[in-house]
């Protein structure tokens, strides 16, 4: 990707981007209407570059077929069709992509098997969770077995259990020797999967970096985590006595622990440990993104030159 710009108009989508990377995962992380979309869009060729040049393993991505037999694509919005099976769905677009009757059979049952939606596969989307939804979304880009895989905010709507699946599935097809391309805006879920980050802003690639290095720059950017749990109050007296927890609140009537945090990873880490030790049981974990906000905003004052 060279100096790409892409408009909407007078609206600026993706602004100056330069990028090269070599096989591999990584997470793009950006709050929403960062660009994160609209760059994975230009990657992919579902959108022409107002300027600048795109370059996806060696084609020019832009309406070429056979270029879209060696990616797979997870997007964002649940588009799918309400009165066909997901089967139905991922078997017919395994035939787009050239598949005989009996292969895109045996992919379409291999990629939902792998997805954990083979009870379900013969069921109308329509009466799909949004969970089932996601994991429908997933069984259709990797179906094909492509060498490169995007997915856009593939752990919205996901419970614990659906993220842990998603997360070692991706895990797999890394260790298989794929790519993988994964956006979202909660930097600890793209972590679980790799440790490469680009970071996205105003259209703008910001930064880019492993892991410790996007945590050296949060470092003094507190992370707002919320929690329910059956004993807020115990659970409590354990991040009080964290050196890393600048401050907690406690809503009693709703069971929640909102905690300030500075060290993010560490918390999560130590999380489980703290839950045993309370005998606390744990229903939601919720992190906002406004850690990623600041990082973001503090790189933006630099890009400008401002302190």
């Amino acid at each position: 990707m060279d100096r790409v710009t892409r408009l909407y108009g007078d609206v600026i989508g993706a602004n100056d981007i330069s990028l090269e990377l070599a096989p591999g995962a990584y997470g793009l992380l950006g709050p929403n209407g960062s660009g994160k979309t609209t760059l994975l869009n230009l990657i992919t060729g579902r959108l022409h570059p107002t300027i600048g040049r795109i370059n996806l393993l060696g084609f020019e991505p832009w309406n070429n077929a056979e270029l879209y037999r060696r990616v797979g694509m997870c997007p964002s919005v649940s588009q799918l069709y309400p009165n066909i099976s997901a089967y139905d769905w991922v078997n017919y677009l395994l035939k787009l992509q050239g598949h005989s009757k009996s292969q895109a059979k045996k992919d379409a049952e291999k990629a939902l098997d792998l997805v954990k939606m083979t009870g379900a596969m013969h069921r109308k989307m329509g009466e799909f969770s949004r969970g089932m939804r996601q994991r429908t979304k997933l069984a259709q880009a990797i179906a094909h077995e492509p060498e490169l895989l995007i997915l856009d905010e593939p752990f919205s709507g996901l419970d614990p259990i659906g993220r842990h699946d998603l997360t070692e599935i991706l895990k797999h097809q890394i260790n298989q020797g794929k790519s993988v391309i994964l956006a979202s805006h909660i930097l600890h879920e793209v972590e679980t999967v790799t440790d490469s980050f680009l970071l996205i802003f105003g259209g703008r690639l910001l930064a880019s970096g492993s892991a410790e290095e996007v945590h050296s720059m949060m470092v003094d950017v507190p992370n707002e985590i919320s929690l329910k749990c059956s004993k807020p109050d115990l659970l409590s007296k354990h991040f009080v006595s964290d050196q890393s927890v600048l401050a907690v609140q406690i809503d009693r009537e709703s069971s929640t622990l909102t905690v300030s945090t500075k060290s993010p990873k560490s918390f999560y880490e130590t999380l489980p440990r703290w839950a045993k030790e309370t005998n606390s049981s744990i229903s939601e974990v919720r992190s906002s993104d406004e850690s990623l906000q600041d990082l973001f905003d503090s790189l933006m004052r630099i890009h400008r030159g401002e302190k």
